[in-house]
């Protein structure tokens, strides 16, 4: 469906030089280590910083944030046989795990970061892996599917696959492309599990100029802001433009390591007016159909 209603024109525009981005403590760290600049890692944990949590997409936690207010959010990625052992383990320990994420991008290749799982292995896996962590007082994040088409019938064939026997708690969501693709995006996965919440774990508008990405990131950030449904979200960029693979313009660090406009907004702070250069590319993933915001303001009410 298409519309050319107006936007309100504050989701139009970049905060201006000296104003504090709204906090907000649904924001988390997709964290993307940078062995060449270790020194990185500390930007993600000041005080100032408004992200609560964090994950890594690995079952153990980083040692870069084992003292820091960041909560980890264990993820098994693929099949693997140990997450349960992992992460109970932590629990015994003391650890506050409260939540855990599930086979990133599963209906994806390699060559886009997908852990490319068949839908009925992943729904064994699960069973023995993730649904016996309920028993925890865990609460259990479906797999992260990519925004693809294929996405949503991979999600379909697991919930099938799993015959009643995968209690998910959550929904993350993965969205690459502008803001109308991503609101349209919500609003179909909301239809299709509306009795489940929402984590948008991996966002962002690739490949684009500038000024584009700074108004899908603040379009992007208050429409999740203001959605009861949607409890955490963490924005894909938490790395040098230089070695961004969604391109530079949505990295949240220079290629000199310090905060771009998004970055510093992102974690709640003003725009340092500092311009992110360099970068390879990734693949566009499907935009899907172009609603305005205030046709998704509608569907989040749904």
């Amino acid at each position: 469906m298409h519309s050319h209603l107006l936007l309100p024109s504050l989701l139009l525009l970049p905060f201006v030089s000296g104003q504090n981005a709204p906090s907000s403590s649904k924001r988390g760290l997709v964290y993307v280590p940078n062995n060449e600049h270790m020194s990185d890692d500390s930007i993600w944990t000041t005080e100032s910083s408004d992200l609560t949590w964090y994950y890594n997409y690995e079952s153990k936690p980083s040692p870069a944030f084992s003292n820091s207010k960041l909560q980890f959010v264990p993820m098994l990625w693929g099949a693997s046989t140990t997450f349960l052992a992992d992460v109970t383990s932590q629990i015994k320990s003391g650890a506050n795990i409260t939540y855990v994420l599930s086979m990133n991008e599963p209906d994806g290749g390699g060559n886009t970061g997908g852990s490319a799982i068949p839908a009925e292995t992943a729904a064994e896996t699960w069973q023995r892996e993730i649904e016996p962590l309920k028993k925890l007082g865990v609460k259990l994040g479906a797999p992260s599917v990519t925004g693809a088409p294929s996405g949503k019938v991979w999600l379909q064939n697991f919930f099938n696959a799993c015959k009643g026997n995968c209690s998910a708690d959550f929904i993350p969501v993965h969205w690459y492309g502008n803001f109308e693709g991503l609101a349209s995006h919500v609003g179909e996965v909301r239809a299709a599990y509306q009795n489940l919440t929402m984590w948008v774990t991996e966002y962002a508008n690739n490949n684009v100029d500038l000024e584009e990405s700074q108004v899908f990131y603040n379009q992007s950030s208050q429409f999740f802001d203001r959605i009861d449904y949607i409890t955490h979200y963490s924005y894909f960029g938490s790395f040098r433009s230089s070695v961004s693979n969604v391109g530079p313009n949505a990295a949240m660090l220079t290629e000199k390591g310090k905060l771009t406009d998004i970055g510093s907004w992102y974690l709640g702070g003003s725009a340092t007016g500092n311009k992110p250069h360099g970068a390879a590319g990734r693949n566009t993933i499907f935009t899907g159909s172009t609603i305005t915001i205030l046709l998704a303001s509608i569907w989040s009410l749904i």
